[in-house]
């Protein structure tokens, strides 16, 4: 088997399934009681703040955690739009996940105005048009820091600064999804105020992710009770979730060189294909800047993405045909139309995502796969 769906989820670190199952089997306890037990596992549950919060330039106490990458962005989005007291516009761009572009209409209903941040043909923010749609009374704007779609790393930093230019209280929010620990965060640096992580995309865990919310900024929590994570996300700490979150962190860390072998992976995929005149990378190209290191994007002329997927599984190779969150919806990708592409091209298109575990002679399979799959199945091609 060749996995290369990581973005969808991630297998995980043995040394993460070692901390879930330590934490379950002895460290069992609820880390808001009062005895040593419990109070050992409070301390760890800081140590892994700790560890999150200087992978992007945070303090300790910034880090909130929760069951995701989703319910970060809910609490960030809501959580922030229920603290103003008249309306304001929220500005997003037009390639986000539904996690943020369904909130925003829940923040619509609000009574607050919605703007959309439109991308340019690369599926990279369009910071010109920013410039006319971010005005003084923008009191939030969001942009995930890399494309789920195609790997597009945004400019966050531009966006943020051009943002509270216009007006210094603006709020920027970041869907950290698809970036944390594959490209650059640093919040103070980069001017974000929110960062919102999941687990299970760095081989982690799933359902336990984190919100960081700088100093200063005031959010209404979406979930009440016992008052854990400063009042602002209530309910027992999912103490097996958040260590072996903490683990993959350390991971993940301890790899920082292997982040980067992912691109060379990337890249080789890219060169055996490219002789391909009938195959197109949706995106920035593997060697550009602004292109992450572990999503490739690639558009088969003729063929189906959902035919080339069903292909490549039967000879062994999961690949996927967009965001995991929205493909059994079978709609064409919203991002990939506003990057211009038509409806058959945005049809004809597969993802292929990288984890720390791929290796070059599975890029070379894999290459080798699709073109064999391809030379097959463009003989139906569409008319």
């Amino acid at each position: 088997m060749i996995y290369l769906d990581n973005s969808a989820t991630t297998r995980p670190f043995d040394s993460v399934v070692e901390a879930a199952v330590r934490s379950m089997r002895e460290q069992y306890f609820n880390a808001s009681a009062a005895y040593k037990p419990a109070v050992d596992v409070d301390r760890e549950i800081r140590a892994c703040r700790k560890c999150i919060a200087v992978q992007v330039g945070a303090r300790e106490d910034e880090v909130i955690f929760t069951a995701g990458g989703t319910e970060s962005d809910n609490l960030a989005i809501l959580g922030y739009a229920m603290t103003l007291h008249q309306s304001a516009n929220f500005v997003v761009s037009s390639l986000e996940h539904p996690a943020v572009g369904e909130t925003v209409q829940r923040v619509r209903a609000l009574g607050h105005e919605v703007r959309e941040l439109p991308i340019d043909a690369r599926g990279i923010v369009d910071l010109a048009a920013a410039e006319e749609i971010i005005d003084e009374h923008t009191a939030f704007v969001s942009c995930m820091q890399v494309s789920n779609e195609t790997g597009a790393i945004q400019p966050v930093a531009q966006l943020s600064a051009l943002a509270k230019r216009k007006n210094p209280n603006a709020c920027v929010h970041v869907d950290g999804v698809q970036g944390f620990m594959r490209a650059p965060m640093h919040m103070g640096k980069m001017g974000v105020d929110l960062y919102a992580l999941s687990g299970h995309k760095i081989h982690g865990p799933k359902g336990v992710g984190a919100l960081i919310a700088r100093k200063g900024v005031r959010l209404v929590p979406q979930t009440t009770g016992g008052g854990q994570e400063k009042n602002l996300r209530s309910g027992t700490y999912n103490s097996p979730g958040i260590l072996a979150l903490g683990q993959a962190v350390c991971e993940m860390s301890r790899r920082a060189g292997e982040v980067e072998h992912m691109r060379a992976l990337k890249q080789r995929l890219y060169a055996q294909l490219a002789d391909l005149k009938e195959v197109r990378v949706n995106g920035p190209l593997p060697d550009e800047e602004d292109s992450a290191p572990h999503i490739l994007s690639l558009s088969f002329d003729g063929v189906r993405g959902e035919v080339m997927r069903n292909a490549l599984e039967g000879a062994g190779i999961y690949v996927s045909t967009g965001s995991a969150c929205a493909s059994h919806k079978q709609k064409v990708s919203s991002t990939l139309r506003a990057m211009g592409l038509t409806g058959e091209q945005a049809d004809g298109t597969i993802r292929v995502s990288l984890g720390l575990f791929n290796t070059i002679e599975e890029m070379d399979e894999t290459a080798a796969q699709m073109k064999k799959m391809f030379a097959l199945l463009s003989r139906y091609r569409r008319r």
